[in-house]
C-alpha cells in the first residue's frame, strides 16, 4: 500500500492566492503530486464530468501583465498613442504611426479605425480609381452625343431627299425603300410590259415557276443562271436534253433535278402549241382576247394571289402536259408577261404600260 499525505502550498505571488483553495499537493510514495483540493472518491459521472474545467483551469497558471513603463511628463502613453492612429489615412503615412507604438504594448490593444473621407480622398483607394473611370465615361458620352447630333441632322437632310425622290416618282407599295436594287429594277422596267416574244414568254415561265415558295429577288439574282442552263430558253434545244443532260446540269447549276425535267417537259409541250396555234404568244393571249387585263387596283392588299382567269388558263395548261403551272404560278405569269396590269394606279409605271397597250394594240411576233 502506498501512503498519501497531502499538504497546501502557500502560493508565492499574490495574483496566485485565488488558486489557493483549488491548488494541492500529495506525496504518493515520496513523489509530489498536483491533486485537486477536494477528493473526486464518491462522485458520479456526471459529477465528474462537472469538474472537468476545473482541472484544467489548475495546469495553466494565470500569466501576469506586463509591468507598466513610466512615460515622462508631457507624452502620451501607449493608449494615448493609439487613440491618436484611429484617425490616420491608409498608406505610407499608417505605417509610420503604427511603428511609433511602443514595441511592449499588447497587439489586441492596436486598433486602427479609418475615417470616411480619408478614404475616399486617398489618392490610390478604389474610390479614386472609379471616380477616374466615371469621368471618362462621361467624356465618351459626350462625344456621342455630339456625334449622334451630327447624324441625326445628316439623317434628316438624307430624309428630306429620299422623300423629295418619292414625290417626284411613286412606285407600288411593295416596293420599299428597303427593296434589292435588283428587284426595283425588274418593277420598274419589266413588271406589266406585254411581251409577245415566245423565248420571253417561256423564261417568264420558268422563272415564275422558280418564284413559288422562293421571292422574286432571290430568282432575280439567279437569272442568268438559268439562262444557261436551259439554252437562252430555246424550246427547241430545251426539248433534247437527255437524262444525263439532266443529270449534269442540276449539279453543275445547283438547281433540282425534278424542276429541270418539268422545264425540259413545258418545252416539248410548248412545241406542240407552236405546231397549233403557230407560236405559244398567240396561245397565251388568247385567253385574254389579245389585250392586258386592267384591274385598277388602289391598295396592294386588294390584290389577289389568283383569278378566275389564272385558274382557267392553267387548267388548260395542265389538260395539254404542262407541269408547275398551278393558279398561283400563271397569276405570277400573267403579272409578269403584262397580261394583266396589276401597277397600283398610284404607281407611275401602270400609265405608262397602259401606254404602250395603247400605241400597239395587236399581237405580234417582235418584242414590244
Amino acid at each position: 500500500m502506498c501512503s498519501s499525505k497531502s499538504k497546501f502550498v502557500q502560493p508565492t505571488d499574490a495574483n496566485a492566492k485565488a488558486t489557493q483553495s483549488a491548488i494541492m499537493v500529495s506525496d504518493i510514495n515520496g513523489r509530489p503530486v498536483l491533486q485537486p483540493a477536494t477528493s473526486n472518491r464518491g462522485l458520479t459521472r456526471s459529477s465528474h464530468k462537472k469538474n472537468l474545467p476545473l482541472a484544467k483551469s489548475i495546469t495553466k497558471f494565470p500569466v501576469p501583465p506586463p509591468p507598466k513603463q513610466k512615460q515622462p511628463a508631457g507624452k502620451q502613453g501607449g493608449n494615448d498613442q493609439c487613440t491618436a492612429a484611429k484617425t490616420v489615412i491608409p498608406g505610407n503615412k499608417l505605417k509610420k504611426s503604427m511603428s511609433t507604438h511602443d514595441s511592449n504594448t499588447s497587439p489586441s490593444s492596436l486598433v486602427v479605425k479609418y475615417s470616411s473621407v480619408a478614404i475616399v480622398n486617398a489618392p490610390g483607394s478604389i474610390a479614386a480609381a472609379w471616380r477616374q473611370q466615371v469621368a471618362v465615361m462621361q467624356v465618351h458620352r459626350k462625344t456621342k452625343i455630339a456625334h449622334y447630333g451630327r447624324s441625326v441632322k445628316s439623317a434628316k437632310n438624307d430624309s428630306s431627299l429620299v422623300n423629295s425622290n418619292v414625290t417626284e416618282e411613286k412606285r407600288c407599295s411593295f416596293i420599299t425603300p428597303y427593296s434589292d436594287p435588283i428587284y426595283v429594277a425588274y418593277h420598274d422596267e419589266e413588271w406589266g410590259v406585254p411581251v409577245h416574244v415566245d423565248k420571253l414568254l417561256f423564261e417568264l415561265l420558268v422563272l415564275t415557276g422558280a418564284q413559288v415558295g422562293s421571292d422574286w429577288t432571290s430568282v432575280l439574282n439567279k437569272r442568268q443562271l438559268f439562262r444557261e442552263a436551259f439554252s437562252g430558253f430555246e424550246a427547241e434545244t430545251v426539248s433534247e436534253f437527255t437524262d444525263m443532260k439532266i443529270t449534269t446540269s442540276s449539279s453543275s447549276y445547283g438547281i433540282d433535278i425534278g424542276f429541270i425535267r418539268g422545264v425540259v417537259d413545258n418545252s416539248k409541250c410548248i412545241l406542240k402549241i407552236k405546231n397549233e396555234f403557230g407560236s405559244f404568244n398567240k396561245y397565251i393571249w388568247g385567253f385574254v382576247n389579245h389585250k392586258p387585263i386592267v384591274p385598277n387596283y388602289k391598295v396592294n392588299q386588294k390584290m389577289p394571289v389568283k383569278t378566275s382567269k389564272s385558274e382557267a388558263i392553267s387548267k388548260d395548261m395542265v389538260r395539254r402536259g404542262f407541269r408547275q403551272v398551278g393558279p398561283t404560278a400563271i397569276h405570277s405569269f400573267m403579272q409578269a408577261a403584262g397580261l394583266t396590269n396589276d401597277h397600283l394606279t398610284t404607281c407611275s409605271r401602270h400609265s405608262i404600260c397602259a401606254a404602250l397597250v395603247r400605241r400597239d394594240p395587236r399581237p405580234s411576233s417582235t418584242v414590244i
